[in-house]
């Protein structure tokens, strides 16, 4: 006769006499208590949603939307995200870690130690780790390097992009490659008869470093990489803009950058377009006068990084290039070609200029538009214009103005260096030469 299986007892495992093998205690008392816990977590952003809360940006991104069943796995791997950001009260909550973070540890919370992310002011990619520095990502964006900040918390309340050391820690390409690279976009355009000019905008810890923290990560290569840098770039003819800026803030008083933002303030833009049209027509400006005629308040690029929120005020000037007539324009956004056409003035270049640049070009673009009388003003990350298009500009200018930051410059995150582009725009260039 077959011998039946052993059969689980007959009562719930909790009964069981302690020296049972199956005896499980119940920890009624435990489970209640996280039951509870998880009932709140997850019930009281629905009732926050119902009674009309909802999230805001706190960060420098939209709000992640609810992912698609049909992106297949990336269904579930987009839903913590959508997760996060769906958190009514996740900038309070924020806002609680800073405090008591600042009570215990007399310092913000580290809500950046991953590392830097795509989303940032101005695009920028560090390589992989090891061997020699190669570009990745055509050196467009940031990825994640561990140790590294996106945000690095100086004092009196200054904040600095964290990509300005990390860019010469870790850069994509060397810097040797990144200056060659340049001179052969400038030859391509010299040789069809236009003028080249390029100009770099220094780094605001490069022009503000009183604020810096004693110790951060990347500090010593950073410091040791600037005057390498910087001799590099003098020595291939750009226009360096760091005397200028330190006059400028010699005259005001205060630094011409914000303590919140990684750009400059307006007067950093009168700088630029002052320096720019002078490379352009040595001595143009002699007749400008500007002088300030308001101001205005928008977000702060860098406390969003933090997950906080910030503003900064710019006194906003008029500029007359002829000393009467005031041809300021305003802040323009440049991922699609903005064209700016008036009748020339004394004290305004009249050439075919474009302006292929970053987001400094965007800061300066309400003065360029003074300096310039025929202009566009192009940026070159952007992926709303395509390289045909962006080609085409190159074509219809007489003068062509390269404007990069520092840190794009000793990181190489340029994406313009694409041999594809190089050698469309060499070959366009010789079929529309200038006579």
């Amino acid at each position: 006769m077959a011998q039946e299986p052993p059969q689980l007892p007959a009562v719930h495992e909790a009964w069981l006499p302690r020296e049972h093998a199956l005896h499980r205690p119940r920890h009624g008392g435990r489970q209640l208590t996280a039951l509870i816990c998880a009932v709140v977590f997850f019930a009281t952003p629905t009732l926050m949603w119902v009674f009309g809360a909802r999230p805001g940006e706190i960060e420098n991104h939209r709000l992640a939307g609810f992912p698609s069943l049909g992106d297949g796995w990336a269904f579930f791997t987009g839903l913590p995200s959508w997760a996060t950001d769906q958190l009514t009260f996740r900038a309070a909550a924020i806002q609680a870690a800073d405090g008591i973070s600042e009570t215990v540890f007399g310092e913000s919370a580290p809500h950046d130690q991953s590392g830097s992310t795509n989303s940032g002011p101005l695009p920028g990619s560090p390589p992989p780790a090891g061997g020699e520095p190669a570009p990745v990502n055509g050196g467009t964006g940031p990825l994640d390097q561990a140790g590294y900040r996106q945000v690095i918390e100086g004092s009196n309340g200054w904040l600095y992009y964290g990509i300005d050391a990390e860019a010469k820690c870790a850069p994509s390409r060397q810097l040797t490659e990144t200056i060659a690279r340049i001179k052969e976009l400038r030859d391509i355009v010299q040789s069809s008869g236009r003028k080249f000019v390029w100009v770099v905008p220094p780094d605001k810890s490069t022009m503000v470093p009183q604020f810096l923290p004693a110790s951060y990560p990347g500090k010593d290569c950073q410091q040791a990489a600037e005057a390498p840098l910087w001799a590099q770039v003098d020595g291939a003819g750009a226009v360096d803009l760091r005397a200028a800026l330190q006059e400028a803030e010699r005259q005001l008083g205060h630094p011409v950058y914000h303590p919140n933002d990684t750009h400059w303030t307006d007067e950093g833009g009168l700088v630029m377009a002052a320096a720019t049209a002078n490379a352009v027509e040595p001595g143009v400006t002699q007749t400008w006068k500007w002088g300030p005629v308001g101001s205005y308040t928008v977000s702060a690029d860098l406390p969003p990084l933090l997950g906080k929120h910030g503003d900064k005020t710019n006194v906003v000037y008029d500029l007359r290039p002829d000393g009467i007539t005031d041809r300021a324009g305003k802040i323009s956004e440049i991922d699609t070609p903005v064209v700016s056409n008036g009748p020339p003035l004394t004290g305004m270049v009249g050439k075919k200029t474009l302006v292929y640049g970053d987001s400094f070009t965007m800061a300066s673009s309400r003065y360029l538009t003074g300096a310039f009388s025929n202009l566009t003003m192009l940026a070159f990350y952007t992926n709303k214009t395509s390289q045909a298009q962006a080609i085409d500009e190159f074509v219809n200018s007489d003068v062509v103005v390269l404007e990069t930051v520092e840190r794009s410059v000793s990181g190489g995150y340029l994406p313009f260096f694409d041999e594809g582009l190089l050698n469309s725009l060499r070959a366009k260039l010789a079929q529309h030469p200038l006579r």
